[in-house]
């Protein structure tokens, strides 16, 4: 189950819930059938209860949304890509659970200074 504070992206509400966002947004591109993906979710659900308010935790179901997966050249899954006041400023491919939570948090601090618990 997925936290309440993750946005659910489709290819027709990418551009108002992503691209026109203010701050830093994160998305997660994933599928269902994706072992990884499904491994990495709590991390991303973590993150999402920890930065509410703070930066935009998205998840798009790739299989589902093809059409933005393919326009943001996402080949593998799990991808998770990162905009900045709408515009993509960075992705991660992959990630192992036991360390994914500690990239992306480096990733959030980068691109927007938001300090976050290891």
């Amino acid at each position: 189950m997925s936290s309440s504070n993750v946005t659910h992206v489709t290819d027709d509400s990418f551009a108002a819930q992503v691209e026109q966002s203010e701050g830093l947004t994160l998305v997660d591109f994933w599928a269902a059938w994706c072992g990884p993906c499904v491994a990495i979710a709590p991390a991303i659900d973590q993150l999402a209860d920890e930065l509410a308010g703070k930066v935009k935790i998205a998840k798009l179901d790739t299989d589902a949304n093809q059409r933005t997966a393919i326009r943001f050249n996402v080949r593998s899954i799990p991808s998770i890509l990162f905009f900045v006041n709408g515009k993509h400023v960075d992705t991660v491919v992959g990630g192992h659970p036991s360390s994914i939570k500690n990239v992306l948090t480096g990733k959030i601090q980068q691109h927007s200074g938001e300090t976050v618990k290891k």
